[in-house]
């Protein structure tokens, strides 16, 4: 969406406010126009426009419950509002902004602060979507990697959350954590370049065997590739290095202790910790006590012994995800 795309609705039931509005903006933007709430929430519906200029002083309905009825309603819960109005009483502004309008503009208007707030808002909802269409990229890749592995959906989605909950003990902000729980299901996108033969082997792998399953830490980054994503970016950190060890002995780089970055350090633990608990064709599951003996045992070998220790501080939280997405 750029700026000769993006529609605007404008709602004021003043025609002069609405050609001010228009002259300011009819050369860069579709424009769309309501004088009253109730034809705004129908063109809203109708048009979905990329913004709406809301006014809030109007006779059918004020724009403060045009705005409410615009973020209850699903279809329409996501597109920005931006009051424009003569009022300036911080209480309205407050309630506007609680409301879920995104800015105010005050009347009578500057062209210029209009374009730049109408501009900054529109570039924020690109960047939005840009984000979720990367977002779903991923989980995409992500899916078909599960065809390729005996391994469920279920532990994909459960250690992912085991990630997210590491991530924020570590001290990652919510963001952060939310990126490493949406980048966590690409860590093992790389076993769709091992050969069926190797994937779906019933008994114990060759040396042969193992070498070239080692590769698929490396064909999962070479996969995602170079890309200036930070979502994207992060997937690939995690499929090249979520089987190094602390100790150095992991692959394919043999990286060791701080060397090895901490988004594959917590996928490591949160992966392992999800295998040893979960029933595989070769296995039974272990029990909570049994993984997490194995887990404090690899503390300093496999395992960031710090990370070892936040999973354990939060091992009722796991636990609550593993009883939530159980496999069927």
């Amino acid at each position: 969406m750029d700026n000769q795309q993006a529609t605007i609705l404008i709602v004021d039931d003043e025609p002069a406010n609405l050609r001010v509005l228009k002259q300011i903006l009819q050369n860069d933007y579709r424009l769309v126009f309501a004088k009253s709430g109730n034809e705004a929430i129908r063109l809203a519906n109708s048009k979905m426009p990329d913004l709406i200029l809301l006014d809030i002083m109007m006779p059918d309905i004020t724009g403060l419950e045009v705005c409410s009825q615009l973020k209850a309603n699903p279809s329409t819960i996501k597109i920005p509002i931006i009051f424009v109005t003569a009022l300036n009483d911080q209480t309205d502004e407050a309630q506007g902004l609680e409301l879920g309008a995104v800015d105010y503009i005050t009347k009578p208007v500057s062209a210029p602060v209009v374009k730049a707030r109408v501009a900054t808002h529109l570039s924020l909802v690109q960047a939005d979507e840009l984000r979720r269409t990367r977002l779903q990229i991923i989980q995409r890749l992500g899916h078909a990697a599960e065809y390729k592995d005996n391994e469920t959906g279920m532990h994909v989605m459960r250690m992912s959350h085991y990630s997210k909950v590491i991530a924020l003990a570590s001290g990652f902000s919510i963001q952060q954590a939310d990126d490493l729980l949406h980048a966590a299901p690409m860590h093992d996108l790389g076993k769709i370049g091992i050969p069926d033969s190797i994937m779906l082997k019933p008994g114990k792998l060759t040396v042969e065997e193992f070498e070239i399953m080692k590769t698929h830490p490396t064909i999962g980054a070479n996969i995602l590739g170079d890309d200036d994503s930070d979502l994207i970016t992060l997937a690939k950190v995690v499929a090249l290095t979520h089987h190094e060890k602390w100790d150095g002995t992991g692959y394919p780089n043999g990286l060791a202790g701080e060397d090895i970055p901490i988004e594959g350090r917590i996928v490591a633990l949160a992966d392992v910790f999800d295998a040893l608990t979960s029933v595989r064709p070769y296995k039974e599951a272990w029990s909570i006590e049994k993984a997490m003996n194995f887990i404090k045992e690899q503390s300093g070998v496999h395992f960031d012994p710090d990370l070892v220790q936040l999973f354990e501080d939060n091992i009722d939280e796991i636990l609550a995800i593993k009883n939530r997405w159980q496999d069927d």
